[in-house]
């Protein structure tokens, strides 16, 4: 069931990504989105995902309120991520979903920074956080260099495959050093093993820390636009599927 909160987001993306462009041209644009995220993903760290204006509203009509679904369902399911406390620092927030998704299940939300390095997915995630009510800042920056605040959350939702191996090496090391500190990790990345040939090493990583691994397959209702895409572009979405890890330090 999704809250009205939620709908109204949906609306609100709608009604500002179709202004300007048709249907049938978003729905386009989706398909060759798609085809890049699946055969062509060496072109998303180059900034594949977001070069156009009908890419960009294809991101954020439908893998926007996908990732939203998901990240919500795993931040619901994970015993201690309801509880985290501000703030939760969201990296290559792209269109700000993820970030309030699980700041959306918290007890008390939390202020939410977006880093991304693309100025309009910036723009974008101000959008999502001010309809969620969130108190939020983003700006543009590279994540891989980021500061990690204190004991804060820190989310990572498709974004460490598309870093250069080097920067993502990197990164593990300071995730593993921030959940030391007492802060905690959330990874999301797609499901299908080739996107992520490097997961199993980070699994072991984060197993031996005293995380966790999941794998998520999530039946939920989708809003009638990302449904009406979902057709239009020759996809499936009848599952939601992703994987995850976990840490929280003490």
């Amino acid at each position: 069931m999704h809250t009205e909160v939620f709908e109204r987001w949906i609306a609100t993306v709608e009604t500002r990504h179709l202004a300007e462009r048709t249907f049938q041209e978003v729905s386009r644009s989706l398909r060759s989105l798609s085809s890049a995220y699946v055969e062509r993903r060496t072109t998303l760290a180059e900034g594949a995902a977001l070069s156009g204006a009908g890419k960009r509203a294809a991101f954020a009509l439908f893998y926007g309120p996908l990732h939203f679904l998901l990240v919500r369902h795993i931040a619901a399911s994970l015993p201690d991520a309801g509880r985290v406390t501000g703030p939760l620092t969201d990296l290559g927030c792209g269109t700000g979903a993820s970030g309030a998704a699980w700041a959306s299940v918290c007890a008390r939300a939390p202020s939410v920074v977006g880093i991304d390095r693309h100025p309009w997915a910036v723009d974008e995630s101000r959008h999502t956080y001010r309809m969620f009510g969130l108190k939020g800042r983003t700006h543009v920056g590279d994540a891989s260099r980021v500061a990690l605040a204190g004991r804060g959350a820190v989310l990572a939702a498709f974004t460490l495959n598309e870093m250069a191996a080097g920067a993502r090496d990197g990164m593990q090391s300071r995730l593993l050093a921030h959940a030391e500190r007492g802060g905690a990790v959330l990874i999301v990345e797609p499901l299908a093993g080739f996107v992520a040939p490097w997961w199993n090493r980070w699994r072991q990583a984060f197993e031996s820390a005293g995380g966790r691994a999941d794998e998520w397959r999530v039946r939920a209702e989708l809003p009638p636009i990302v449904q009406k895409l979902d057709r239009a572009a020759g996809l499936n979405h009848r599952e939601i599927t992703g994987r995850s890890l976990w840490l929280a330090g003490d």
